[in-house]
Parts: structure tokens; sequence; C-alpha cells
């Protein structure tokens, strides 16, 4: 693993997206969420009657978005754009295009699920509001999942989402492509406590799973909502992250607080057929987009772990093995996501790039020369140390705060000083589908975002 940039996020970052679509694969997202309390707030000279001792914590959040800026060793993530919003949970692109757009939905604190969708030139997009769906009263809104998780959707298909929130009710949302945007489909009780998580079967999106702080996954066949197809108590702690397989059918994986990930056959969900000890609760799971194998996993105080499953897999064997990880000091991490990009061999694609005939050249598809960079492993390190503090409601996701230790422009100076930093490989990086063929899947793209040093870090990962 080799560190290629950290970007200073100024609020706890827990959440990290790249856009899976083809010719937007260079785009990523970040989502952020910060607990401010009432005596961090800045005083109100005005107010007479001071701190009010039952005025609740205020929860705040930006949202990033971010280019993969290849050409540039210093500097290759470029920001873009910036949102303030309510602390931000959950985010997860659309796989597919909606009237022509790229959409974005985020769960945020404010108990609301909000589409964003991508407008503008490659050069000078943003994110606008498109739709947004308000769930029950103070709630939060913990999560979300597409029904097109995976590339390729029957037309006939509708467009779903599939949310949680903090009182354990599941929301069964449609996507009407023309407007007025999100409809209730279905709201059902899921969990006595928060429900965490909550993500489709990709392969028969009728069929949803969920995971509550009760400890108990289930799964739900959305055309009876209200009662659960199955309830599992294998996990021994709450259920935070869950992840159908967009390569195999009736793979599903989940994590939990209890540092456990688990590897289903959906056929037979009363015993998993592989079972890994991770070294952290285990808050996000992604399958990479081109291995089918592999699994990455954002576990929190563990920091990130990539696991290969194939064996697991193919074999129905406990045969999960470590591929890679990294324990980032000072630090939770909470999201985690590969990037849909991938390297070309220049040998083999060298002549027809030079013709003109690269699908890179003539589809819209942007490539690029990526620079090899050396391990930067150390995060800047918080400003002091911050315990984290279990508020009502009793999880680290829902509180945070360190304050921000540096600037942006001093953590790319600070990499500028390293002699660990920018090397030279010259690799061309893609997004087209059509030199797949020609990618060198040894080399994939990472991102990591964290927890109280508030740091986003961009990977480079060599499965040599």
């Amino acid at each position: 693993i080799h560190g290629c940039a950290v970007v200073d996020t100024e609020y706890t970052a827990d959440s990290v997206e790249w856009c899976p679509l083809e010719g937007r694969r260079h785009l990523l997202v970040c989502g952020t969420y910060q607990l401010r309390k009432p005596e961090d707030q800045p005083a109100d000279p005005e107010s007479k009657s001071g701190l009010d001792p039952d005025e609740p914590p205020s929860r705040l959040g930006r949202l990033y978005l971010y280019r993969l800026n290849a050409d540039s060793s210093a500097c290759p993530l470029l920001e873009i754009q910036r949102r303030d919003t309510s602390a931000i949970l959950d985010m997860k692109w659309c796989h597919v295009l909606v009237a022509g757009h790229a959409l974005l939905g985020v769960a945020d604190a404010g108990g609301s699920i909000e589409l964003l969708r991508l407008v503008g030139s490659e050069n000078a997009c943003t994110l606008q509001p498109f739709s947004s769906f308000a769930l029950e009263k103070q709630c939060l809104a913990l999560s979300l999942d597409w029904s097109a998780g995976k590339i390729g959707r029957a037309s006939d298909q509708p467009l779903r989402i599939i949310s949680s929130d903090s009182k354990g009710q599941l929301y069964l949302l449609e996507v009407n492509e023309e407007g007025p945007g999100l409809q209730e489909v279905a709201m059902w009780q899921a969990h006595h406590f928060e429900a965490w998580i909550a993500a489709f079967n990709y392969w028969q999106t009728e069929i949803v799973y969920s995971g509550g702080d009760d400890g108990l996954l289930k799964g739900w066949d959305t055309r009876t909502p209200g009662t659960s197809v199955f309830t599992s108590e294998r996990h021994s702690m709450g259920v935070c992250s869950i992840r159908s397989s967009p390569h195999r059918e009736n793979i599903l994986a989940t994590g939990s607080y209890d540092e456990h990930i688990l590897l289903w056959d959906t056929r037979n969900m009363k015993q998993p057929f592989a079972d890994m000890s991770v070294g952290g609760g285990v808050w996000r799971l992604k399958w990479h987009p081109f291995h089918h194998h592999l699994l990455l996993a954002a576990c929190m105080h563990g920091g990130f772990k990539i696991f290969n499953c194939q064996k697991a897999i193919e074999e129905k064997q406990e045969a999960c093995t470590v591929s890679a990880s990294h324990t980032l000091p000072n630090s939770l991490v909470y999201g985690a996501d590969w990037s849909w990009l991938y390297v070309h061999n220049p040998l083999q694609t060298c002549q027809s790039c030079c013709s003109g005939s690269s699908p890179c050249s003539n589809s819209g598809a942007k490539e690029a020369h990526l620079s090899n960079l050396k391990a930067v492993h150390q995060s800047p390190a918080p400003s002091y140390d911050h315990l984290a503090e279990n508020d009502e409601e009793g999880h680290t996701i829902l509180q945070s705060g360190s304050k921000p230790r540096t600037s942006v422009q001093a953590l790319a100076e600070d990499m500028m000083k390293s002699d660990s930093q920018l090397h030279t490989a010259g690799t061309k990086v893609c997004d087209s589908d059509l030199y797949l063929e020609a990618a060198n899947f040894d080399i994939s793209f990472l991102t990591t975002c964290s927890f109280y040093d508030h740091i986003l870090h961009l990977w480079k990962w060599e499965n040599i």
C-alpha cells in the first residue's frame, strides 16, 4: 500500500464514495460529521441566560467533491466543490444515469435522504439538489442503498432506495425519473434500536437486508414489508455493514461492532460460510469493482483491510486471507471505497493511443499519468488527544471532535517536504470500459477517511 495524498477535511470524515459511472470515475465525494456541543458554540453576547444545559448538540456536516488530478503529483485530489449540510452518515452513487445525470444519495443527521445530481462540464461540475425525502421527525438517517447497486438494470425495474434510521425503521423509496423525485413505497419497524444499515440484494431487488444495534441481521421481502424473511443472531453486537456482491449471485458480506466479517450464501442464512476477525468494528464493506474476490473493510480503530475471499467463495471454505492492511494512529476509519479507475498496460495500448483509436481519446473518458507515490503512512496527528464519549445514542459515529490541526495547504507543504513522496511511474489511468482487456488489475486505487484526525487518504495498492 502506497499513500498518494492526504487531505484535511476539517470536520471528522466518515463516508467516501468514488463515482462508478464511465466518464465520471475521476470524481469522488467525502462526507463529514461533527458533533458540536453547546459549550463548544461561540457565546452569544446578547444572551442573558447563558448556556442552556438542556440544549441538544448540533450535528454539522460538509460534503466535498474532488477530482483526481492525475497530472499533478503535488496535489492529486483537487477540491471542486464543498457544501455545508447536516452531518452526513452515508452516501451512495447510483450506478445508472437518471434523466441523463449522475445521482448521489445522501443520508444525513437531519433525518433526510437527499438526492444530488451532477451538472456542468467536466472541469466545472457541481452537485446540485434534485430531490429530498424527510424521514420521521427527530431521527437520523443512518444509511441508504440503491436497487441499482451493480452495473446493469432491467428497464422495467423501478429505481428504488432503501434507507434506515436511528429509531430502527426502514424506508423503501422510489425514484421517479421524470419528477417529482422521491416517493415513499413502504415504511416499517425493523429493529428495537438504531438500524445502522440497510442494503439491497442486487440480484433480487425485492429482497433487502438490515442490521441494527440490537445485534440482529434481518432479511425482508419488500412485497410484504414488516414481516422478516429471516432473523440471524450470529453477530454478537450491533450489525453496521451489509454488502451484496455485485459479481457473484448469492454472496453477502456483513460486518459488526463485534469485530467480525461474515460471508453468507443467501440461499442459506442459518450459518455463514466464512468468519473473519478484523480487530475493529466493521463500519463499511466494499467489493472490488473488477476483482470479484477482493473485499475492502473500514474497521474503525483497526484501520482498513483488504481480504482475498476467492477460496471461501468458490470452495465455501474459511480461507479468507488478508492481502493488505493498514492501521492509522489516533483515528477511526469509517469510510473506505475502491476507485473504478484502472491502469493501462502501455505496451498493449500505445499503438492504438498514438493512432487516435483509443477509447480514452475519442469516447470522452479520461486518460492521464499518475505518479507512483512512495508510502506516506503517518497521518497528521490530532491537535490533542480526544477520547470518544458515548452520548445518549451510544456510539462514536454519533459524536466526535477534535479541532482542525492544520489546513489543506499545510498538509500539502508537509508532503512536499517529505522524503517519502512522489516518484515517477508514468502509468496511464483510464475510466473507459472499452480497454478493460488491456488493464493492469494488479494496481488499484482506493480512499479511506477517518474520525478524529479528519483526514481523507488516497492510496495506491500494487497487488503483486
